[in-house]
């Protein structure tokens, strides 16, 4: 009897361990699934000011709550949503408490569209504008994963809670290099509103729209949802050295770095014989800069020689300035040793020229943004002598050429009309 019961025993343990290894591959399989999800975070503002009656006769926060749950019933069934508030449960008058009012309504996560209507629907405008601690704990509550990250943060005024500057608090987000975008939505015209909203959008890359009516800001919210679901190329944070020698080693790609006023940055690309590296760059002024201004973009061999380059200049009309450059690297002729057969490391490096305009800080740097692209280039030699000047060599040739024929052409017209003129 005890030699059964300790058979069955066995038997059972034996059954849960193959059930415990079945089981485990497939919750694998389910944490590379959810791991590459796109994250939405949408941040809305229940403060006081919320109560005013001028969208559409409503109250700003009953049309925020109506296309919340239109929104919320058009979400792709692949994007992680989430909810967090801000200023929605301290209604004092104490500062340091108010500044402190933001909290996650529904956690990033699957969607329950039940769940989630009914959280919103709780909703009462009570306190104060903390929409920079509310930003920091947004980026928090999307923290992980391999997917694209969005927040959209839908306000109707200024953050009444600075120093901890909005514009200052995105830089700093987007700084990590974690590829988090902030969208940002006014919900009446405000100059002051507009300015702030715009800058916290600027420094991420996203965009600012003011909406005046409910369907505008359901249209919008589901835009930028929608958005999220979309597969797109994520920049990889990278870190460029003072020097070439600690330059990190690119392949083709998409790089976001920071670069501050007047900084060089290095980078390194091994570029094979019969390839061709084609690099831009671009740098966006997320804050207030002094007018003429300009980036370069220089790729050097390892001992310092340039190769090639890329430049351009603004004058202050344009947040953004990119320039690029190409270099083909001609084949080996076969005869030249290995020195011919090997890649060649190349050098780039970014310099911008940007000054900061009085009382604007300098740190963190400006966005940096570099493409690196390594493709099959001229498979000749010949080709690529003949890439840029060689062209024009080949042009002039015609073009004495042609001279020096008109030129006896019309010699002898002249002369045979002198002849036929004495004749006569």
């Amino acid at each position: 009897m005890i030699r059964k019961q300790r058979s069955a025993m066995g038997l059972g343990a034996l059954l849960a361990v193959l059930a415990a290894g079945l089981a485990f591959p497939a919750g694998a399989a389910a944490d590379e699934t959810t791991a590459d999800a796109p994250k939405v975070n949408l941040v809305i503002d229940v403060s006081g000011s919320m109560r005013e009656r001028d969208i559409d006769g409503q109250s700003r926060m009953a049309a925020a709550k109506q296309a919340f749950n239109e929104v919320l019933d058009a979400t792709p069934e692949e994007v992680r949503l989430g909810i967090r508030t801000l200023g929605a449960d301290y209604p004092g008058d104490d500062r340091r408490t108010g500044c402190k009012d933001t909290a996650q309504l529904y956690p990033v996560g699957p969607l329950d569209r039940t769940e989630a209507k009914t959280a919103v629907a709780t909703l009462t405008p009570t306190g104060w504008t903390p929409i920079g601690p509310a930003l920091l704990k947004a980026a928090d509550d999307l923290d992980g994963g391999t997917g694209s990250k969005r927040i959209v943060l839908i306000s109707d005024g200024e953050d009444t809670c600075a120093p901890l500057d909005p514009c200052e608090v995105a830089r700093e987000i987007a700084a990590k290099g974690i590829g988090l975008t902030i969208d940002t939505l006014g919900l009446v015209p405000n100059t002051k509103m507009r300015r702030q909203l715009s800058c916290i959008a600027e420094a991420t890359g996203g965009t600012y729209t003011s909406v005046e009516h409910t369907d505008e800001l359901t249209e919008k919210v589901n835009q930028l949802v929608e958005r999220a679901a979309d597969p797109v190329v994520t920049p990889v944070a990278v870190e460029g050295a003072e020097r070439c020698a600690d330059a990190p080693a690119l392949k083709s790609g998409l790089y976001t770095d920071r670069e501050e006023f007047g900084q060089e940055r290095w980078y390194r690309v091994d570029v094979a014989p019969g390839q061709e590296l084609r690099a831009s760059v671009s740098v966006a002024a997320d804050r207030a800069v002094n007018p003429d201004y300009g980036v370069l973009l220089r790729a050097v061999t390892v001992h310092g020689r340039e190769i090639v380059r890329g430049e351009a200049a603004g004058n202050g009309r344009t947040d953004v300035i990119s320039t690029g450059l190409r270099y083909p690297k001609p084949e080996s002729d076969g005869g030249g040793g290995d020195e011919e057969t090997e890649a060649e490391t190349v050098c780039l490096r970014v310099t911008n020229s940007f000054s900061a305009a009085s009382g604007v800080k300098t740190s963190p740097g400006l966005p940096l943004e570099l493409t690196v692209d390594v493709v099959d280039g001229p498979s000749q030699a010949a080709d690529v002598a003949s890439f840029g000047l060689g062209r024009g060599w080949w042009l002039l040739g015609v073009l004495v050429v042609a001279g020096f024929l008109a030129g006896m052409v019309w010699g002898w017209l002249s002369r045979w009309r002198v002849a036929v003129w004495r004749t006569n």
